[in-house]
């Protein structure tokens, strides 16, 4: 009787410990692709540090695109309170123009400058992040159903 019962915790350690690693390896490779979301104000609050990859959504500042020769394309991102320059090389969606929401994903570089690996237009406010949202009603620029949006 006493070896059952050394055999079945043995068992029951065993397999807590091949769960655990089993999380751990899974939550390790999910690190690299978990994406947080944040907003141009919490860039100029200093509450993200350079490198690390997240989420920034906003609008497209009025006349803040410009084209480079190699392709980049160089913008700023406000939720009309603050703004974060944004620096993209790629096909940009077909929506992306001046006022847009768009949602941009990449890492702050030490100069400030937020370096996008994927840039998203979002076609209605209705599909935008929460945070972004919030960031746009709280200074009286969201649009409502009907309503035409400020410029």
């Amino acid at each position: 009787m006493r070896l059952r019962k050394k055999q079945r915790l043995m068992l029951v350690i065993l397999s807590l410990l091949l769960v655990g690693g089993a999380t751990g390896l899974v939550l390790a490779a999910l690190q690299d692709k978990v994406a947080f979301f944040v907003t141009p104000g919490e860039i100029a609050a200093g509450r993200v540090t350079a490198g690390k990859r997240f989420r920034v959504g906003g609008l497209v500042a009025g006349g803040s695109v410009r084209r480079g020769g190699d392709g980049t394309v160089t913008f700023a991102l406000t939720d009309t309170v603050s703004r974060v320059d944004v620096a993209y090389r790629g096909l940009l969606p077909d929506l992306f123009r001046d006022g847009q929401g768009i949602v941009a994903q990449g890492t702050l570089r030490a100069d400030g400058m937020f370096e996008a690996a994927e840039v998203l237009a979002k076609h209605d406010e209705n599909y935008m992040p929460k945070e972004v949202a919030d960031a746009l009603k709280g200074a009286g620029y969201w649009k409502k159903d009907g309503e035409s949006q400020p410029r």
